[in-house]
This record gives structure tokens, sequence and C-alpha cells, in this order.
């Protein structure tokens, strides 16, 4: 076994779709060299899945879920929290509106790396319009929404007759009372809804699973971004699980991770590279308080990390 085998379990699929993915155009139009169907498997007894071939910032992740757990769909939650992970499909919906009068932001993903201009624009209408989400409420909830993305459809599932369904309430008394049950699933996506999100959910749908005292969850992703998204949706729902379990008096099992569209962008080659080519760290150990709080109610404070090394950040632009 190696120092990190949970890690090698990412760069083998890195690797993976290096060797083998195919070249295919996208949404964004960046482009992609991408597999369909791959799975992962995370032992979290092992220690924390947090990626050390390259710095994770763990605050992210961690102020992420807590927005989904609160059923916040609103980026004014997370860039109070210094997060602008959500940022850039917040900002497109202001930038398209008639309000918006400032410079042109269309075509950004092309146009990012290959005119200085354009770039140092873009960063401060994003950066203005940032600060004005934080400080201005009435803006806030006009353009800081992005609809009925994974904080609603976990904490408020929209009926047909008008009712709402709390998944991870829900979820959590099964698990507590009929662990044995293969009912135990939260689903994202909601074919009624995707229209209206901002961004249709990557991670569709999770099951936990209980066996011998521990808890195990597997996540369905249709799409996974290989180099910038992946490290995140493998910590967020390692957190998750661990959060879940503490819920429920339980150890931790596996996080099983299983992919659709397994891809890195075109504009990621070079960095995925870059990490390939590092050595792993030990994994690090996650803190939780030793009494669980109601699962909406942690704070960021309540949730650490110990023995974290890692290899220095490498960074690359987002697809949108």
């Amino acid at each position: 076994m190696t120092i990190n085998e949970n890690e090698q379990q990412y760069l083998s699929l890195a690797q993976y779709v290096l060797d083998h993915g195919h070249t295919k155009s996208d949404r964004t139009g960046t482009g992609t060299k991408s597999v369909f169907g791959y799975q992962m498997r995370f032992n979290l007894e092992e220690g924390f899945p947090l990626l050390t071939t390259k710095k994770v910032p763990f605050g992210l992740i961690k102020s992420e879920l807590l927005w989904f757990l609160r059923g916040d769909t609103n980026i004014q939650f997370l860039l109070k929290h210094k997060n602008h992970i959500w940022d850039e499909w917040a900002f497109k919906k202001w930038v398209e509106s008639d309000e918006y009068h400032g410079p042109d932001m269309t075509d950004f993903g092309h146009r990012w790396l290959k005119d200085p201009e354009f770039k140092k624009a873009y960063l401060k209408e994003k950066r203005d319009f940032c600060e004005r989400i934080v400080n201005d409420d009435e803006f806030a909830k006009k353009y800081g929404d992005l609809g009925l993305v994974y904080g609603s459809q976990w904490r408020h599932w929209k009926t047909s007759n008008g009712q709402t369904i709390d998944q991870i309430a829900n979820v959590i008394d099964q698990i507590k009372t009929t662990p044995d049950s293969r009912r135990m699933i939260v689903s994202a996506w909601n074919p009624e809804d995707i229209s209206s999100m901002a961004l249709p959910p990557c991670h569709t749908m999770f099951q936990f699973y209980v066996n011998d005292g521990k808890l195990s969850c597997q996540l369905y992703q249709r799409s996974a971004d290989i180099f910038l998204g992946v490290p995140f949706n493998i910590a967020s729902y390692a957190l998750l699980t661990h959060m879940i379990a503490h819920q429920c008096g339980l150890q931790v099992g596996d996080f099983v991770h299983t992919l659709g569209d397994a891809h890195i962008y075109l504009n990621h080659l070079s960095q995925i590279k870059e990490q390939l080519s590092r050595t792993p760290h030990k994994a690090p150990k996650l803190i939780l308080p030793d009494e669980p709080k109601p699962i909406d109610e942690y704070e960021m404070s309540d949730i650490k990390l110990e023995g974290y090394t890692h290899e220095p950040a490498i960074k690359a632009p987002v697809a949108v």
C-alpha cells in the first residue's frame, strides 16, 4: 500500500483519462478529453481524502457544504465566507441582464487568456459585483440567487402538490431507524427544475449504506471536471459522510465516487500533468465536535483538519 492509497485513486483516474480519453466538444466551447463511466473507492478510515499533490482550500469545501446543508441558494452566504466557487454563474446572470451597463463581458472562456485588458476589466467588474452582493441585500436577492440548486433540492424539494421534502432530514432519520434500507437516497436531479437552475446538478444523487456500525456513501456524478471540480467533490462528500455518521452515532466506511462523463478540459492538461509528477503526502485527519450539532447549525470553526501537508496550489481557469 502507498503512503496515501486514497489519493492514488484520483491520480489513477487522471492518468487514465489522459491515456484513454476521447477528444470531445462541450457546452463551454473549451473542449475536453473524456471517458464515460469510472469509479473510485475511498476508505475514510484511512484518513480524510483531501488531495495533497496540490493545495485544496478546505475552507471553501466547508463553507460550500454548510451552504448546501442550510438549504441556501444565494451566494451572499458564500461571499461572506470568502468563497467564490459559485461567483461565475451569478455574475453571468448580472452581466447578461438589462440593468448591466458596464464593459462587454461575453465570451469569457476564450478571451480570458488572450486579452490582458479584458482580464483586467473582468476582474474589476466581478470584484465590484461581489462587493455589492455582500453589502446590498436587495441586489443579492435579485442577482445572487442561483435558483433551485443543491441546497434547495436537498432541503426543500418541491412536490407537485405544493409541499416540500427535506431529503437530508429524512435520510438521517432512515439511517437511524431503518439502517438496512436500500432507499436511503438523496437526489438533486429534478427534471422539472433543470431549466431554472444556474447549473444543472453535476452530482445528481447519493445513497447511504450501513454495515458493521459504519456509514458508507456512494455518489453518482453525471459530469466531472477532473482537475478543478472532482477534488472538491471527493472532499465534500467525504465530509458529508463524516457529518451524517456523526449525527447517527456511526463510524465511517467508504466513499464510493461513480462518474458519468469524466473529463479533463483541454486548457487544464499542463496543470494535471504537473500534479501527476508530484508525490502524495500522508492524508490528514478530520476533527468534528465531540457532540454533533443539528446538521444545518454547524459553523466553520466546528470542522477542522489535522496534519494537512500538501504541495503548492496549481491554478487553472473555470469553464463556465
